[in-house]
């Protein structure tokens, strides 16, 4: 049910919506730990009014008048078969189709969320899509959720007023890091999504508190970021090393394979080998190892086929290096 589901058609989850005004890469580093570590089943609503196959429109209409919202899953048990937008009430009003079942005009290519995506995702797909709502399904592909751009907006608020108040206690107690050299190590995992941005989280957590300029703490983070996603998605797993340096962080990813089978090619700008799957997960873009490379004042890459590939990026703490723009 992840098709391209557009205007054309029923409308189904056409209806539009006012852009979500957060980007997943260039806003302030609190909002982008945020849109990463917040899973989309901390944001979704759970109570979902749902329609049956054989409900009439005209039923439905009197649900969304009475419950104040404007679109309806159609689902079988938990399985969810279609959408019924209000575009969809207003047409069969408006050309005699009132009568009909949600099953003769649900739209049935529908695209849904996952509950394990991070936030960034619903961000994402709320302004590249413009529908007003949702479907969120888990891993057995039982709808668990909706998710709007009010449920989005008003979880990122409440968040971050509490990111305010720790960051408050943090400067009233004056607590400084120490500047030494260290080391913190992550493991990745093939298609694990629910972890997917745990290193760039605590690595930036770690910057942080280190008070190092956030210019360097963003593009560190990206890189983090970056390669973490690129082992998910396309390896079978690996490592992603931060050494913390009083000069520079150093990031070093390594997994045991498939390999890149021309490296140059992998870092040309749109170039990819994800899937369909991976793609409408929004993943897949090309922009990964480029944008690893942009952000880097040193980059190596090293991989064979059926042996890995090895990735060190390096940004100077001190790098006079502008803040780049990126592709996704």
């Amino acid at each position: 049910m992840k098709g391209n589901a557009g205007p054309a058609g029923h409308g189904g989850q056409a209806e539009t919506l006012v852009d979500i005004p957060i980007s997943t890469v260039d806003s302030p580093s609190v909002v982008l730990e945020l849109i990463y570590q917040l899973k989309i089943k901390d944001v979704m609503s759970s109570a979902v009014i749902t329609a049956s196959r054989t409900d009439t429109l005209r039923h439905i209409q009197a649900v969304m008048r009475e419950s104040y919202i404007t679109g309806l899953p159609v689902v079988e048990g938990t399985k969810l078969l279609g959408i019924i937008s209000i575009e969809d009430i207003i047409m069969a009003l408006d050309q005699g189709f009132i009568d009909k079942t949600a099953e003769e005009r649900m739209t049935r290519n529908v695209i849904v969320l996952e509950d394990d995506m991070p936030l960034s995702f619903a961000i994402s797909y709320l302004n590249k899509y413009r529908y007003g709502r949702f479907p969120v399904l888990n891993k057995k592909k039982d709808l668990v959720g909706i998710l709007t751009s009010k449920d989005v907006i008003r979880t990122l608020l409440v968040e971050m007023n509490r990111e305010v108040l720790r960051l408050e206690k943090m400067h009233q107690k004056e607590e400084h890091a120490p500047e030494h050299y260290s080391e913190m190590n992550f493991t990745t995992v093939k298609y694990d999504f629910e972890l997917a941005g745990r290193a760039s989280t605590e690595i930036k957590k770690a910057l942080k508190a280190r008070d190092i300029d956030p210019k360097i703490i963003r593009r560190v983070a990206i890189a983090s970021y970056e390669l973490e996603i690129n082992q998910v998605v396309h390896s079978v797993g690996g490592t992603i090393l931060c050494s913390i340096q009083p000069d520079k962080v150093i990031i070093v990813a390594k997994d045991s394979g498939p390999g890149i089978p021309d490296v140059n090619l992998a870092l040309q700008e749109g170039w990819s080998t994800a899937n369909e799957w991976i793609r409408s997960l929004g993943f897949g873009a090309g922009m990964g190892l480029a944008n690893t490379k942009r952000v880097s004042d040193e980059f190596f890459i090293e991989s064979k086929p059926g042996d890995g590939t090895t990735v060190r990026s390096v940004v100077f703490i001190n790098s006079p290096k502008e803040e780049p723009g990126l592709d996704h």
